[in-house]
C-alpha cells in the first residue's frame, strides 16, 4: 500500500504537470501576456497536491497497519486506478472544452448530463475525430495506470509496531497541510492561484477534476450571490435597485419590492400580438451592420425596417440564461438560470403569466425537445398555455439534425400557427436550433464558404431562414397586428483575455412590425430591457416586477453580464467587475479593440453593482419575483 501510494502521487503530479505545460504551450500567447509559465506551474502544484492529499489520505493513513495484507492492497490499487481514470478523463476532454467554452471543464459537465441524447448526437456528428483521439488517449493513459498500480504487490513485511502510530501521526499532519494548501486563515481555493485578468488562463493552474469537483461542491453556494460576492442589508439593497430602476415612492406591495405599474406608450383599445424569436448563438460578431463578419445579409436588410438596437448585451453565455432574461426580465446570478431551479418552477413571473391575465394565448415553440434545459416544465409551470416542440409540430419537418428541426422548419411551424390563430391575442416565443454544433442544416439553401459544417455557414443558413420567414410574414394577415422581436440568446463562443469579455456579450436585437418606429438606436441595452419595452409597444399597461427599462420612455445605458462566477456591470463606458473572494475592480471600457483601462473604484457605483448582483438571488430565494396572488391586471 505504501508503494502504491507513492507511485500514485508521483504519477498524478507528473501527468497533471505535463498536461498543464501542454495546455500552456497551446495557449502560449495568452499565457505569455498574463505573466508566463511559472505562475501556472507553481499554482498548479499547489492545487494538485491539495487534491491528491485528499484522495490518498485514507489509504496512506491505513498503510502502516494494513499495508502488508493482500485484500487492503487490492482495494487500494482499485481506488487509485479509479481516481487515475477520472484525472485522465477530465484532462483528455479539456482541450475541446477550452475550444468550446474558453475554460476548463466546470459545472457544464453536470448540466449536459441531463440531456444525454442531444449531447451524444452532437459528439457523434460534430466531433468524431476529437472523440476518437480522446478515447485512444484515455485508453493509453488508463493502461499506464494499470501497469503502475498493480493489485498484487503488498508491502513485503509489516511495519514495526511502535513505529505505526508515529508514521500515522506524521502522515496525518503532512496530508492535512497539503490538503489545506496554506497556513493562511482560509484554505486553498481557486481564487488563490488566479493571477491574471484573463479568466481562461486563471483556470490553467487548476486541474480539470479539481475544477469539476469544486463546481459540484459549490452548487449550493452558487444559489446565493451573497455567498459569492458579499452581503448588503436587504433594505439598502432594495432601495438601491428600485432607485436605479426609476421606481419612486413606496412599493405597490411590500411583499414584492420590485412590483410597479408600467403605463404603455402605445395608445389604443386593442393590444397587439407579440412574437419573440430567439436565435441560437447569433452574436454580433457575425452581423455586418454591427461591425461583424457580414454573415447576416437578411437581418441587415431587416434592420432598416424596424427599431435596431445596435448595442444590446446578453446577460450570460447559455441558452437558459438568454431565455431567462427575455421571457422573465430576471437579472442574472452566479447560480443556474431560473429555468432549472426548483423554487421557480411555478408562480415565477414570466411574460406568459402576465399576458395570460390579459386573455392572450401564450406558447413556447422549439425545434428540438423541450425537456432540454427544463424548458417544458418551466414554461408550463409559469403561465404558458402551450409548449410546442418537434414531437408535436403540425407541419412535418423536412430536415432534423442532432438538436432538432431546422430553422426553416421551425419558422414554417411558427408561420402556420400564427395563421391558425386568426383573431386571437397571442404571445409566441420561438427558439431556433440550427446555429449549434455540429452545424447541421439542409443542403441547397445557401452557398457554403469553406467547410459546410462551420459556425459561419450555420449562421448564414439561420439568416436565410429569418429572411424567408419575414418575406411570408409581411404578406400574411397577422403582420398588421403583431410586434416581432429578433434577438440572440448569447454569442457563439464567449472567450477573451479579460475578466468579462464584453464584446462577446454583444448581440443583435431588432424590433419590427405593427407601429414600431424605424430607427437605429446606439444606446446600451440589456436583454432584461426587452420585455418591458415590448409590453409598451403592444399596448399593455400592467403591474409587474421586472426591473428592466421601458426603452420607449427612458434609457438606463447599462448592461449586466454574468460570466461564470464573474459579474460585469457596464454603465456607459465604465465596467465594474465582481469576483469571488477578490476585490472589486473598475475599468474604463473602450469598444474599439476591447480595451479595459483600470481606474479607481467609485464607492457609490460599487454599491449599485453589488445591490444588483445580490438582488436576483434574494428575490429568487424569498420568492419575491412573481405576480401577487389573484392580481388584477388592468385590461
Amino acid at each position: 500500500m505504501r508503494k502504491l501510494t507513492w507511485r500514485f502521487i508521483v504519477a498524478v503530479l507528473v501527468f497533471l504537470t505535463l498536461s498543464r505545460v501542454g495546455l500552456s504551450l497551446w495557449q502560449w500567447s495568452r499565457v505569455h501576456d498574463a505573466g508566463g509559465l511559472w505562475p501556472v506551474i507553481f499554482g498548479g502544484w499547489r492545487i494538485d497536491l491539495s487534491l491528491v492529499a485528499m484522495v490518498v489520505a485514507l489509504p496512506a493513513l491505513l498503510s502502516p497497519w494494513l499495508g502488508h495484507r493482500r485484500w487492503p492492497t487490492r482495494l487500494t490499487a482499485w481506488w487509485y486506478r479509479v481516481w487515475w481514470l477520472l484525472f485522465a478523463l477530465l484532462e483528455v476532454s479539456t482541450p475541446q472544452f477550452i475550444v468550446e467554452y474558453d475554460t476548463r471543464p466546470n459545472r457544464l459537465y453536470f448540466e449536459y448530463l441531463t440531456s444525454p441524447h442531444e449531447v451524444l448526437a452532437m459528439l457523434w456528428h460534430g466531433y468524431k475525430l476529437s472523440v476518437g483521439l480522446g478515447l485512444v488517449a484515455l485508453v493509453l493513459i488508463g493502461w499506464i495506470g494499470v501497469r503502475l498500480l498493480p493489485t498484487r504487490s503488498p508491502d513485503r513485511r509489516p511495519m514495526t509496531l511502535w513505529l505505526r502510530p508515529v508514521v500515522t501521526a506524521v502522515g496525518f499532519a503532512v496530508l492535512f497541510l497539503a490538503a489545506r494548501g496554506t497556513l493562511q486563515h482560509r484554505p486553498l481555493n481557486a481564487s488563490q492561484v488566479a493571477f491574471t485578468s484573463d479568466a481562461m488562463v486563471n483556470t490553467l493552474p487548476l486541474n480539470s477534476l479539481y475544477n469539476v469537483l469544486n463546481a459540484a461542491m459549490a452548487l449550493e453556494n452558487e444559489r446565493s450571490a451573497a455567498a459569492v460576492y458579499g452581503k448588503m442589508p436587504d433594505d439598502q439593497m432594495n432601495a438601491i435597485v428600485r432607485a436605479t430602476a426609476g421606481l419612486q415612492g413606496a412599493p405597490l406591495d411590500p411583499r414584492y419590492p420590485s412590483l410597479h405599474r408600467q403605463q404603455a406608450t402605445r395608445a389604443g383599445d386593442t393590444p397587439l400580438n407579440l412574437v419573440i424569436i430567439l436565435e441560437e448563438s447569433l452574436g454580433a460578431q457575425f452581423v455586418g451592420s454591427l461591425g461583424g463578419a457580414g454573415d447576416t445579409p437578411e437581418l441587415d436588410k431587416l434592420s432598416n425596417e424596424g427599431w435596431w438596437l445596435t448595442r444590446t448585451y446578453a446577460t450570460g453565455t447559455r441558452s437558459a440564461r438568454g431565455l431567462e432574461a427575455v421571457t422573465t426580465g430576471f437579472m442574472p446570478t452566479p447560480a443556474e438560470a431560473v429555468l432549472k431551479l426548483p423554487r421557480s418552477q411555478r408562480d415565477f413571473f414570466t411574460l406568459g403569466a402576465l399576458l395570460d391575465t390579459f386573455g392572450y394565448h401564450t406558447r413556447f415553440l422549439y425545434g428540438g425537445e423541450a425537456h432540454f434545459d427544463n424548458m417544458r416544465s418551466f414554461f408550463f409551470g409559469n403561465g404558458f398555455n402551450e409548449v410546442v416542440d418537434r414531437a408535436n409540430f403540425e407541419t412535418k419537418p423536412g430536415f432534423v439534425g442532432s438538436w432538432g428541426a431546422s430553422d426553416e422548419d421551425m419558422f414554417n411551424e411558427l408561420h402556420q400557427r400564427l395563421l391558425d390563430d386568426g383573431d386571437k391575442r397571442t404571445l409566441t416565443v420561438a427558439f431556433s436550433v440550427s446555429n449549434h454544433t455540429p452545424w447541421e442544416y439542409p443542403a441547397g439553401r445557401i452557398q457554403p464558404e469553406g467547410d459546410p459544417a462551420s459556425n459561419a455557414n450555420a449562421v448564414r443558413y439561420a439568416d436565410w431562414a429569418i429572411g424567408r420567414f419575414f418575406e411570408r410574414a409581411k404578406q400574411s394577415p397577422y403582420w398588421n397586428h403583431t410586434v416581432f422581436l429578433i434577438v440572440a440568446d448569447h454569442d457563439a463562443r464567449v472567450f477573451g483575455a479579460s475578466l468579462v469579455p464584453v464584446r462577446h456579450f454583444h448581440i443583435p436585437a431588432l424590433i419590427l412590425g405593427a407601429g414600431v418606429p424605424v430607427k437605429k438606436d446606439d444606446h446600451i441595452v440589456s436583454q432584461i430591457d426587452l420585455a418591458p419595452t415590448l409590453l409598451s409597444l403592444i399596448g399593455i399597461s400592467s403591474e409587474h416586477p421586472m426591473l428592466g427599462a421601458d426603452l420607449t420612455q427612458r434609457y438606463p445605458d447599462r448592461a449586466i453580464m454574468q460570466y461564470g462566477d464573474n459579474y460585469g456591470y457596464l454603465r456607459n463606458d465604465t465596467l465594474v467587475v465582481l469576483r469571488p473572494n477578490q476585490p472589486v475592480t473598475q475599468y474604463h471600457y473602450r469598444v474599439d479593440g476591447e480595451i479595459l483601462q483600470p481606474e479607481a473604484v467609485d464607492p457609490t457605483l460599487e454599491k449599485t453593482v453589488l445591490a444588483h448582483a445580490l438582488w436576483p438571488s434574494w428575490a429568487y430565494g424569498n420568492q419575491r419575483y412573481r405576480l401577487p396572488p389573484k392580481a388584477d391586471a388592468a385590461k
